[in-house]
């Protein structure tokens, strides 16, 4: 029998999912470490005896890798190379029972708001005054900032409202003061992220309050980035755009989900928009904003789809010329409103139709690149590889997004921000030289 060691425990926390439960991850290593429990973020040698996996339950994808990361986990403690495994977030949320019958092994699961029950496990107690306070795992220059938690729509193809609950938005002041903390400890892009950013204010101000919380955060000295992420498309408060044009450090970037453009599916997925409406829109944000860049995805797959769906889609991305596209395949999750609907698209029918849209925008993002050769970016650095430093203009969001290859001998450092001549497009990336900077030319 194993006997437990009397070394101070050390935590390593593993993230799966979106940039949501990044967030949540670095509030529970924020908590661990004010009650004086060591923590790291993804350790990838030994030394820590506990894990924490904080799972995402979004799609088929995602929970099988989820589900395999917790047997990983499970097997090292079988191994004698861990005392403890922890399983939170949202599968754990969803299918708990599940969980706990198929594997035993684990030593406690928790739910997506359950926080103050995970650190009694540690005989910690939850620090209310913490609150915004994080243990950050990104890059020292850049952040997320969780606006609000849970949704209100009812997207048919949707769980997010089964794991994560109703909308709920965080107080304004709250997120500024944690705005000034972030910049503090030397960050200099935030990126707003939340399932639904337009919906903030609603519950709390009984107003859409997000155009007067970019204000405010628009207003702490020293950042230089606000970045927004899912934003919905119906009922869009367009005094976002106004906003967003009279502030400098509003990036010129719009992250909004439009999943479909044929009318048929986007009535069958509950998204109360239609296609006209969608390009009115569009058009009205690229009216306020000419250099605006718009980033969306799209569904593929989904149920009752046929080609002619697919080419309203396609016809759709071929006219509007999005600036960045993803394309998700359709996962069948129960309990939700598609769920009854039959679906009989094999999977290699769904890729085969997301890889269509995909060779599309291939196209239209090697086009708008190439017009790009010549002309100056401010470009922030995230990081040095192989002999070159690498970096993104304010049109380009973290991993999701392109990205620029900065050829200089000058030594640079992360969060650096730099003037870049592009010398060279390619489909999905640029590539640059350092210059003076250009005044009035904005990526």
């Amino acid at each position: 029998m194993k006997t437990r060691t009397t070394r101070k425990d050390k935590v390593s926390i593993i993230t799966l999912g979106c940039s949501k439960n990044l967030v949540d991850s670095e509030v529970i290593s924020g908590q661990l470490r004010a009650n004086d429990i060591d923590v790291v973020h993804e350790n990838t040698r030994s030394g820590h005896n506990i894990v924490i996996v904080n799972t995402c339950g979004f799609i088929d994808k995602a929970k099988e890798e989820s589900i395999q990361t917790i047997l990983e986990q499970v097997e090292l403690k079988r191994r004698g190379r861990l005392e403890k495994v922890y399983v939170t977030g949202c599968l754990s949320e969803r299918y708990r029972e599940n969980l706990e019958e198929e594997i035993p092994e684990v030593d406690a699961y928790f739910g997506t708001m359950e926080l103050p029950r995970l650190l009694k496990q540690f005989e910690a107690d939850y620090r209310a005054e913490l609150v915004g306070e994080r243990l950050l795992s990104t890059p020292a220059h850049y952040a997320y900032l969780k606006i609000s938690e849970g949704c209100n729509r009812t997207c048919s193809f949707c769980a997010i409202p089964l794991m994560r609950g109703g909308h709920v938005s965080r107080p304004m002041d709250d997120l500024v003061a944690e705005a000034r903390r972030l910049v503090s400890a030397g960050v200099k892009e935030v990126m707003l992220i939340a399932q639904e950013l337009t919906y903030y204010g609603l519950d709390i101000y009984k107003r859409r309050a997000l155009p007067e919380l970019l204000e405010r955060l628009s207003d702490v000295e020293g950042l230089r980035w606000i970045r927004l992420h899912y934003a919905y498309p119906s009922r869009f408060p367009l005094e976002v755009l106004d906003v967003m044009a009279a502030r400098p450090n509003i990036c010129k970037y719009l992250d909004m989900p439009l999943q479909h453009a044929s009318d048929r599916m986007l009535e069958a997925m509950r998204r109360q928009i239609t296609r006209a409406e969608m390009e009115r829109l569009i058009e009205d944000t690229r009216s306020r904003i000419p250099e605006i860049c718009l980033r969306t995805t799209f569904i593929a797959g989904f149920p009752g789809e046929t080609r002619d769906d697919v080419d309203a889609l396609l016809d759709f991305v071929s006219r509007q010329r999005f600036d960045r596209v993803g394309v998700f395949t359709y996962s069948h999750e129960e309990g939700t409103g598609a769920h009854g609907l039959e679906d009989t698209l094999s999977q290699d029918e769904k890729e085969a139709r997301a890889q269509e849209v995909m060779d599309l925008q291939q196209e239209i993002s090697l086009e708008k690149n190439l017009a790009k050769v010549g002309q100056v970016f401010e470009t922030v650095v995230d990081r040095r590889e192989a002999g070159r430093y690498v970096g993104r203009t304010e049109h380009d969001s973290v991993e999701v997004d392109n990205e620029v290859i900065i050829r200089t001998k000058a030594k640079l450092s992360p969060g650096d921000f730099v003037s870049v001549k592009i010398t060279k497009a390619f489909d999905y990336d640029l590539e640059g030289e350092p210059v003076d900077p250009a005044p009035g030319k904005r990526a």
